[in-house]
């Protein structure tokens, strides 16, 4: 399933460290590396599009890619708000199977204290971990987990046993 996002992330950050703009074609991806142009097609219409991998998400389990409104538009996902979709890598600038920085991320959390806690409990259980929690461009937080030398096997592992009353937990890939 895609989705796409817009205006509370246009002009912002995103993970890749470029400003973003809906209406450029981009996406969101979990864990492709950064960088990465891929084929979307609209599996109901056939329409397709070629997007960069720009940003991670989306953080809705069952989503694999959120698409920019201008990729949404270009593939008629804009109204409907999601569609199924096929996901082609045409070009990676990293292996998508070695390497790569790997984390887990819990998003999204309503309060601040409730990530707060969340974060000093994963803290405790996962000692050789780094855990921070941050506001989400869109309001809300998010905690991510790195593991030690940012694993994907660690990362993979904690997010399987990771269960929280609060947000979903999701493996993302940093670079």
């Amino acid at each position: 399933m895609a989705s796409w996002y817009g205006a509370p992330y246009h002009n912002r950050r995103g993970s890749n460290g470029e400003v973003y703009d809906m209406n450029a074609m981009t996406a969101a991806h979990l864990t492709l590396p950064l960088g990465s142009i891929v084929r979307v097609t609209n599996l109901k219409n056939g329409h397709s599009a070629m997007v960069r991998i720009t940003d991670r998400g989306p953080f809705v389990v069952g989503r694999i890619v959120d698409l920019s409104l201008a990729a949404a538009k270009a593939l008629d996902v804009y109204l409907p708000g999601t569609a199924k979709v096929r996901l082609e890598v045409l070009q990676a600038p990293a292996s998508l199977d070695m390497g790569g920085r790997w984390a887990v991320q819990i998003g999204s959390l309503a309060k601040e204290k409730a990530a707060a806690e969340l974060a000093e409990h994963l803290q405790k259980r996962y000692q050789t971990a780094k855990v921070i929690k941050f506001v989400s461009p869109a309001g809300g937080w998010w905690v991510r987990v790195r593991v030690l030398d940012d694993d994907r096997q660690r990362a993979t592992a904690l997010a399987h046993e990771t269960e929280t009353e609060e947000g979903s937990v999701f493996l993302v890939r940093l670079d």
